[in-house]
């Protein structure tokens, strides 16, 4: 699957394979777990994050994972939100620190 990730001015298709959706579904599985606890969306804590807002949290860390050049990050990152959302084709990472402006397509 493909995912087109728009970064300010910045786009790029990262590529993840459905043998890694596959292989990484207990990885998402931990993911959720540790989210079902509440997760910070900007300045706001989320006792129960819904589903948008954990793929807004992984689209942060995938942000993260490219500004550090840390490819595992960044396919686990992006495998979690295809593996929840998989009708989306696109993200844009807000870069301003309000997490929940970054959007899905």
């Amino acid at each position: 699957m493909e995912l087109n990730i728009i970064i300010d001015d910045y786009s790029m298709i990262l590529e993840v394979a459905d043998t890694f959706l596959a292989q990484s579904t207990d990885a998402f599985q931990r993911l959720d777990r540790g989210m079902d606890h509440g997760v910070q969306v900007g300045a706001n804590w989320v006792e129960s994050p819904t589903q948008l807002q954990r793929c807004q949290v992984a689209a942060d860390k995938l942000l993260t994972a490219l500004e550090t050049a840390n490819e595992n990050l960044a396919m686990l990152s992006a495998g979690y939100i295809l593996s929840r959302m998989p009708d989306i084709i696109r993200v844009r990472i807000d870069t301003s620190g309000e997490l929940h402006e970054t959007s899905f397509e």
